[in-house]
């Protein structure tokens, strides 16, 4: 009876933060995909690296915000999830997932917004923070200084572990790409074009930023440093590892409280 229960509860927690996929066309006319979810202040979540906006739907946060009645919108970024996956370098260079973001916004009719990402989708969000002033607040999760740094060896390892140049760090992730069924050449263009955001860039962020961590995660780089860079920033760390961070408790608790204060 017990796990009848417990499968019961859990499907449930599955339709509550799983949505229908609605689909725009970009500003070169890649498709991409994204959900919108409840009523309230928009809250916009990026993903990460060989992932999709349905990691979200695996998290405590995402329930834990549709619960505290924000509306929650999640996207799959270029070349990931249901969006599209072009095969070219144009199609990633200068800032292109940054544009893509914009352009949602701007199809939403949102003039002003709050922003969860993690990850590379952290790395993502920086950039877009230097040139959008509709989001107020915004937690860069799972990040360190590193991305800064636009020959970042790890940025360049992982772009040539997607370019069939393998080594012992990156081959675990090569293959998990591979068994999601994950679009190799676009994980390369991703990593090869990634969005690079400058010491001085990240020194003239207005909105309010909370860096959050996990206490085992030292991947890319320090978060107190890129916390100490950005100003109105505080930095909160957690229980948990690079991989699974984002769907603690703790973490969701240390968002939403961010988001409220």
């Amino acid at each position: 009876m017990k796990l009848k229960l417990g499968l019961i509860l859990f499907f449930v927690v599955v339709i509550a933060v799983s949505a229908q996929t609605n689909f725009m066309n970009s500003f070169d006319d890649i498709k991409i995909a994204y959900t919108d979810q409840g009523k309230g202040i928009p809250v916009l979540l990026i993903h990460g690296f060989i992932n999709s906006k349905n990691s979200w739907d695996k998290t405590i946060l995402k329930k834990d915000l549709l619960e505290n009645g924000y509306r929650v919108i999640a996207l799959d970024l270029r070349g990931n999830g249901e969006s599209g996956k072009p095969q070219n370098d144009v199609a990633y260079h200068n800032n292109a997932e940054v544009k893509d973001i914009i352009l949602l916004l701007d199809k939403l009719k949102i003039n002003r917004c709050l922003a969860v990402g993690y990850s590379r989708g952290s790395i993502v969000l920086a950039k877009l923070l230097t040139v959008e002033s509709r989001i107020k607040k915004a937690v860069m999760g799972g990040m360190g200084i590193d991305f800064t740094n636009p020959d970042w060896d790890r940025r360049i390892l992982f772009a040539d572990a997607f370019n069939n140049k393998i080594t012992n760090e990156t081959k675990g992730a090569v293959n998990y790409a591979k068994s999601i069924g994950a679009d190799l050449k676009s994980l390369h263009l991703q990593q090869k074009h990634q969005p690079v955001t400058s010491i001085s860039e990240l020194q003239s962020i207005n909105a309010k930023v909370l860096v959050l961590a996990g206490n085992k995660d030292l991947d890319n780089g320090n978060p107190e440093d890129l916390q100490r860079t950005i100003p109105n920033a505080v930095l909160k760390i957690v229980e948990g590892d690079h991989n699974g961070t984002y769907k603690t408790g703790a973490f969701s608790n240390e968002v939403v409280k961010f988001l409220q204060d």
